[in-house]
Formats: structure tokens, sequence, C-alpha cells
């Protein structure tokens, strides 16, 4: 139903129709107008439009005052129709209320014209979302004129859905109404706002069928359908047929490159644009910038500020926001944020931009400040303001700081925004609370691809195997095809499992869905298999890439690195070293890491000076962890203690770790008591390194000092993490603990460990007991048997054939009886042996391991 008109106006209302009224435009016209009024009168007012919208009684208008000349006689130009009474009364209603409220006005001042006052109503109700009062205007009109039409068509291309524009457009037609060119391009962009492509190729017969087909605006417009269509070389095509081009046209072929993935061409439209004569604007600028952004071109991006100064295109906030989004894409925060504070006025998006600048150079503290700051001012968050702070949040890892822009959302009403329920999904799946990630999952109705690919990675992060390939299976129920971010999180929970058969499960899928040629799923694969101790693979995955992204560089060269290979990884470092892709930080971890597993000292101290030097990148507390393993290991202890010294920093709990374990290798306990202080300090509960540090005293036969170890770990309550392996065997995993006696084949496992034990003694094999004491002989024998890792050898060794490699995986490092002892189980039985342990792969043949005793 209609509102009501006989509301009072507020003071608001009332001061801005006094204003209205004695504005002199409409003083005068009343004046010239009572005159004409005389002179011609009317019997009764316009039917139609007294009964859509009825008066009061006291402000019902009378015969006298609508009386008007014949429309023969009155003719209506742009500027008649911008200074009438009427349209200016109207032009200040700011809602549909109001205009409810000032038609009686309008009647009781004498301002009624039945042309103009018919066609401004429907305007009016289009431009504020209310076709149904639109249709009370417009449907009773026995002699509609063309431009009623047009403007309905208007407001149904702008506020209904693409069936309801098309029927209104098919019943002008019946009518005998001739279709002018803006009638075409307010549905065409429709069209593409809706992906509907069919249809806007339909318009586009149209067009060309009543005489538009070389109309500049039309091609304009059929241009932006196909881009919003992702039908960018449709769109390039029409604008190489255009006659001639104007700015618009060059806008919307820049901007359809840009938004369609293709910056690097709208780059190069707009230096074309330049030498073809044309001068860009302000709206090609705000096309152009995002492609700069997408580039990470910073030189090209401070050419269009420039361009920016110099046109006096500094003022427009949209420009701006373009620059502050460019720089902080670009990672220069710092210009970006002097551009962001110097803005006289600044809306949500420009928050946004500068918000996602500091996300984008891992810089979350300072990316939710800002956000708190845009609270402060009083600026009402957008989804992407949510999006953003989820992001910081989850790249903090603060659980809490999320949930209080969870509720901030609902408080907004976004709770039902699929996107931003995608991002909370995120959020609490990398601060490990994926119970609640999951409720949000299952909760929400329109899950869309994105939903899955967020619940998927989720779980693959947070090593849910199991729950990872269940939602996957039900992603593929549900006929919802994987893509590759679904794929990326598959492979990584894989990876985990270690399990060679699933790896080439879902190796073939990728190859199935066409993605074997995407850079980030083959990336995953090579990490896959690399973690799968196939090695090979994964070198042949990398040589057959066309194109590589950095991080396939690095998995590569990590996976090098931790199979004992750091020749390997420095020869492929040399390679990339020479092409186009430049080193970052994780590049250099990953190869000094592997000179670390070598005991390339000299090629790791090279490393991490070039890393400075040469590519200026500054060194993170992993980089020092390495450096400080790089020379523990290689016995250098007391100068690992000097590089600790001396750092720039205050050195964190990866460096000290490094420490700690390079001293129990090298059985110094002077420095490993240092280490181990300072390791209790920064991470108390952490009781791996109070198991380190009783193995050092218990190598040492300190026995006192490793009871005084676990009694502290007791009166703080930490626990050993328990030691298991685990083994694959058609398709199922069987996981040992030391000494454990559950598995149904345990008799026979036990019986040919013993068996096993006896034959690798008659080649040299000597079981290293030191770390056991308070038993005797044989018992210690016996617990060396049971412990997990040999168990699961010989599972696999009584249930695989000969010749096939078996592969295990242990949650700890390999102790050091059980790699010698696997040495020998190798030479005698002729089998390949892979473990992989928590720091790296064992590739146990013919007596000998890859790490060649270096571990």
């Amino acid at each position: 139903q209609m509102h009501n008109p006989l509301q009072e106006p507020n003071t608001e209302q009332r001061i801005r129709l006094e204003i209205a009224f004695s504005r002199p435009e409409i003083q005068q016209y009343r004046l010239q107008e009572t005159r004409h009024f005389k002179e011609q009168q009317s019997d009764e007012p316009n039917a139609c439009l007294a009964s859509a919208f009825p008066s009061p009684p006291s402000l019902r208008p009378s015969p006298v005052s609508l009386s008007r000349p014949p429309l023969s006689d009155r003719v209506y130009t742009p500027s008649h129709i911008y200074k009438h009474p009427a349209a200016i009364l109207l032009e200040l209603c700011t809602s549909t209320k109001e205009v409810h409220q000032v038609i009686p006005l309008i009647y009781k001042h004498g301002f009624y014209d039945e042309n103009l006052f018919q066609t401004k109503l429907i305007s009016l109700f289009c431009k504020f979302n209310c076709l149904d009062d639109a249709a009370r205007v417009f449907d009773p009109i026995e002699d509609k004129i063309d431009v009623l039409y047009h403007t309905m068509l208007k407001g149904y291309a702008l506020n209904s859905s693409v069936d309801d524009a098309f029927a209104f457009f098919c019943r002008m037609k019946r009518d005998g109404i001739e279709p002018i060119v803006y009638n075409f391009t307010y549905l065409l962009k429709l069209c593409g706002d809706n992906a509907d492509l069919r249809r806007g190729r339909e318009l586009q017969g149209q067009l060309i069928v009543n005489g538009f087909g070389s109309n500049l605006f039309a091609m304009t417009g059929i241009m932006n359908l196909y881009a919003k269509c992702r039908e960018v070389v449709d769109a390039y095509k029409m604008f190489d047929r255009m006659p001639e081009r104007d700015v618009p046209s060059w806008n919307a072929i820049i901007a359809a490159y840009a938004q369609n993935g293709y910056a690097k061409i709208a780059l190069e439209l707009l230096l074309r644009m330049q030498e073809e004569g044309q001068r860009p604007d302000w709206i090609t600028i705000i096309a152009a910038l995002p492609a700069s952004a997408d580039t990470r071109s910073l030189i090209g991006g401070k050419s269009i500020h420039g361009y920016v100064i110099r046109s006096g295109f500094d003022s427009h906030v949209n420009v701006l926001t373009a620059l502050v989004d460019m720089y902080g894409k670009c990672r220069v925060v710092e210009t970006a944020r002097l551009i962001f504070d110097a803005m006289d006025s600044k809306t949500v998006v420009t928050w946004n931009s500068m918000i996602d600048g500091y996300v984008e150079i891992g810089d979350p503290e300072e990316a939710l400040v800002l956000f708190e700051k845009m609270l402060d001012e009083g600026i009402e968050p957008s989804d992407v303001s949510i999006m953003e702070a989820l992001h910081a949040c989850a790249d903090l890892g603060d659980v809490e700081k999320g949930m209080s822009i969870h509720k901030i959302s609902d408080e907004l009403g976004l709770s039902s925004n699929v996107s931003v329920i995608n991002s909370l999904i995120s959020m609490y799946s990398k601060c490990n609370r994926v119970d609640v990630a999951s409720k949000l999952f299952e909760d929400l109705e329109n899950k869309t691809r994105v939903s899955w690919n967020a619940v998927i990675l989720g779980f693959a992060q947070n090593g849910c195997v199991n729950e990872t390939l269940d939602y996957f299976r039900r992603m593929q129920q549900e006929g919802i095809k994987p893509d590759s971010f679904a794929l990326v999180g598959v492979i990584l929970a894989l990876a985990e499992l270690s399990i060679l058969r699933q790896a080439k499960w879902i190796h073939g899928i990728v190859i199935r869905t066409c993605l074997d040629k995407n850079c980030f799923v083959m990336t995953a694969l090579i990490d896959m298999y690399a973690k799968c101790g196939a090695i090979q693979t994964a070198r042949k995955l990398f040589d057959k890439m066309d194109e590589r992204h950095v991080a396939t560089w690095n998995a590569m060269i990590d996976a090098y690195g931790t199979h004992g290979l750091g020749e390997e990884a420095i020869e492929l470092f040399s390679e990339m070293q020479k092409g186009t892709i430049q080193p970052n930080g994780v590049t250099f971890l990953s190869v000094i890491s592997a000179c670390s597993h070598s005991g390339l000292v000299e090629e790791g101290r090279y490393y991490f000076e070039i890393m400075k030097e040469e590519y200026y990148l500054e060194p993170a507390m992993d980089h020092y962890g390495a450096m400080v393993d790089l020379l523990g290991r290689a016995g250098l202890l007391n100068e690992a203690w000097d590089f600790i010294q001396n750092m720039p920093t205050e050195p964190g709990i990866s460096v000290f770790g490094a420490m700690l374990g390079a001293c129990k290798i090298h059985m110094n306990i002077h420095l490993g008591e240092k280490a181990a202080a300072r390791l209790f300090e920064l991470g108390p509960d952490n009781g791996g390194y109070h198991v380190l540090l009783a193995n050092i005293y218990s190598a040492a036969s300190m026995w006192d000092k490793v009871a005084e170890v676990r009694s502290n770990m007791d009166k703080m309550g930490i626990q050993k993490t328990s030691g298991h392996s685990s083994v694959a065997l058609r398709n199922e995993l069987h996981t040992f603990y030391s000494g454990s006696t559950v598995h149904p084949q345990s008799k026979e496992i036990y019986d040919y460990l013993d068996l096993l034990m006896k034959k690798i003694k008659s080649v040299g094999y000597v079981p290293d007991t030191n770390s056991i004491h308070d038993v005797e002989a044989d018992v210690q024998e016996k617990l060396l048997i049971s412990h997990s890792e040999k168990l699961a050898i010989a599972f696999g060794l009584l249930n695989t054939k000969p010749g096939v490699p078996i592969h295990i995986r242990k949650n700890l490092r390999v102790c050091g009886d059980c790699h010698n002892a696997t040495k020998y189980i190798s030479l005698v039985t002729g089998q390949e042996i892979i473990v992989r342990d928590m720091q790296r792969f064992h590739h146990f043949k013919d007596g000998t391991c890859s790490c060649g005793d270096y571990w």
C-alpha cells in the first residue's frame, strides 16, 4: 500500500519545504500562473492522479488551481522541466515517504503539471526502488507518452530482475514504443551485472536491428557486458570495430582487461590511448591503478601518480583511494599512509584499502589498530572491512579479537553474508578452532565453492586429514567441481599423511580436472611427493612446469634440503638466480637449512651474507635459527653461541632450540644448560626441550640431573610427547608405539624382530644402551627392540613384497640406535627403507643412509 500522505512533515522536512517555497523562481512562477489560471480554467482535476494520490479535504486542489492549457500548447524543454516548481520540490525529496508528503503541497500551491508530474513521480519512485508505486502511477494513464515508458524501463533495469526488465521491454514494444539507445544500455548493464551473456547477445542483435549497431554509446555498453561476463576477447573485438573511440570507450576496455586478470595488457592499452591522442580522465586512472597494483608495478604506479598531480585529479576521493590501494599492494605502505592521512574526506573503501595494505605487508597489528580507529571515527564497516580485519586476526592467531569482530559483523546484519562467513571459517581455522569453523560451515545455507574451499583448507592446515578428505568427498557429492584451492587443501593434508598411493590418487584427480598446468596446484604436488619420499617424481614435475612461482622454487629447494641433498639444493638455487624470479626470505631459509642438513657450513655462511648484502632481505628469527643449526651441527658450538650473543635482535625460541639440539649431538653440557635456561624462560611449557636436556644428561650418565629434569616436568604438569611410527599398507595406516602389543600381528612382529636383531648383530650392529639405566643389559636390549621405528619396519618387511620401498613416518626425531639398526636392516634384507621424522628424510639402502650420519 501507499504511504499515508496525511502524515505531517517533521521539523527538518518543514524547514526544507519553507526554503523551497521561498525560492525566487517558485514565487515568480506562482504569480505568472495565477494570472494565467484566471484566463483559462478547467472543470475537474486529473482523475487518474487524484485517485492514485488522494489529498486531504483541506489540501485537495480546486478545479481552478489545476487548470492548464492543452498539452499540444505546452513545450517541455530540459530547462523548463528543471526550473518547474514541482520538479524542484520533488528533487528535494530523499525518500518515498517525503515524496508522499510533498504531493499534497504541490496540489495545494498550484504547481501540478500532468505530464511533467507523472514523469517525475515515476522517476523518483524508481530511484527509491519502489517499482510498485511507480506502476501505480504508470498503469492507469491512458495516453502514455514515450518518456514514461523509458523512465519505467530504466527503473526495472536498475531495481528488478532480468526477467521483469525484459518483460517490460517486450510490453513497451507491443505498445508500439520505439526503443531508444539508452533503453538498450540500461538492459545491457543489467545483463552484465547478472552475467547473463545469452540475453546480452540478444540485445546486441536488437541494437543492430534498430539501427544502433554503430552507436558509440551502445558499443561501449556491449563492451562492458562482455567484460563483466569475462569475455574479454569479444569485448576487444567490439572495441576494435568502433569507427571512433572516445574516452569512455578506452576506459571500458582498460577496465575490462584490468578486472579480468590481464593487468599488463590494461597498462599497455593506457599507453596506446595516449599515443592515439586521448587524454585519460580520472575514471581512466581508477581503472588503470588496480592494474599497476596487480602487477606490483611500482614504477608504473608512480608514473600514474605523477599524472594525477599534473592533471589536478588529486582532489578526487576515488582517485586517492585507488592510489592508497596501489601503494599498499606494492608494499610501499609508508607512501600509502601519507596519502591516506592527508585526505580531507575518506570513504569506507579508503579505510579498507589502507587496512588491506597493512595486511599485505604482514603487519596485522597495525591493520587492527586502523580498524579500531575507523570504528572510533564513526565509520560503519562494510563487509570488506570485516573480512580484512578477520584476515589480520587469522595472521595473528588472535581468536579473542576475531570473536569480537564476529560479534560486530552480527550487529551489522552480516550474519547471512556468505563472504563474511567464509572469512570467519578461515579465521577460526587458522586460530585452531576448527570446531567453530565447522559449525559455521554446517549452518551456512547457501554454501559456495569458496565456502567448501575454506573448510577444506582449514582442516588441512590443522592436520585433520580424515575430516579434510570427508569434506572433499561431500563437495563432490554436492556436484561442485573442485578448483585449485580445494585441491591444494587436499594435497596439503595428504602431504602430512605421507602415503605415496594416496599422493598418486589426488594427482590423478588433478589431471582429470585439467588443473595440471596450474602453478599453485603443481607446486603443492611437488611438495607432497617430496614429503612422501618420492624426490625424483617431485623433480620431474618441477622440470615439466612451463611457469614457476617463487613458491615452486622454494618447494623444490626445501625438498632437496630435507632429503639431505644439499649440493642439489645449491645447484637449483644457482639456476633460480639466473632467471627472472627473485628469491625471497623463504628461499634463503630453505637454502641455509639444506646446507645445515648436509654439513655445507661455508656455503651456508655465504648465502646468509648475500641475503642481506645483495638482495636486501632482513633476516627473520627463523634465519638466525637456521644459522645456529648450521654451525651447531658442524660442531662449531662456541661460534654458534657467539653468533647468538651478537644478534641484532633478541634471540627467540627457535634460535635457542637449535643450540640445544646441537649440544645434544655433540654432548656439550655447559652450553646446553645455558641454552635450556633461556628456553625455559621463553617457553617453559614446551616439553620437548625438557626431554632434550634430560637426554643430554642421560648420555653423560648424569642420572641425578635426569631425575631433576623429570621431577620439574611433573611439578609443572608437562607431559612428554609419546613417540610413534606409522606405515601404510593397502590404503590402511598402521601406527605403532614403543612397547605396543595391541596390533593383530604383534606376535609375528616381535618374533621377526628377534630374528632380525640376530642377523644384523652378525654383520656388526651393536645396540646403543647409553640412554637406559637401572635395568639389566638384556632388558635394555628388549626396550631398544620395542622402539616404534623398529616395530613399524618389521611390520613393513613382513607385509611388503621384496624390492618395494618401505615408507615409515616418525612423529619425533629418529633415535640414534634405531638409525644405526635401520642401516644394518637395509643391508641384510636388501630392502630400501625411507624414514621421515620431524626434521628430515633418511633413505636407507645397502647399509648406508642418505644423511651420511650427519643429522
